[in-house]
């Protein structure tokens, strides 16, 4: 009975080391951006995307989390971008393999 948990833990720790070595698909922020710039762009156009750089993604649990940035102009006519009212294009991508799990654009 020893010998089958010892081989049981021995398996499990061999699978956990092969999995992490495995390559993914979208190692970085920039290729994130990327991948979600394209999908993005399909669905809103690119000018409208191209209008909400520069984006950026945050990777939580092998998804990465991709949104734009929202310009508007003050009482002067200056852009600025942190007192819009509005909302910008984002997108889920999975790490592993680089599938669009979502697209959304918040009004």
């Amino acid at each position: 009975m020893k010998r089958r948990v010892s081989l049981m833990i021995l398996f499990t720790a061999i699978a956990a080391v092969a999995l992490a070595q495995l390559p993914v698909a979208v190692p970085d922020e920039a290729t994130a951006v990327r991948v979600a710039e394209k999908a993005l762009a399909k669905v809103y156009g690119e000018k409208k995307i191209a209008s909400e750089r520069p984006f950026k993604a945050s990777l939580r649990d092998g998804i990465w989390k991709v949104w734009g940035t929202l310009y508007c102009k003050d009482q002067h006519g200056n852009m600025i971008t942190d007192a819009c009212v509005g909302g910008v294009a984002s997108a889920q991508v999975r790490q592993r393999d680089g599938k669009v799990l979502s697209i959304t654009h918040e009004k």
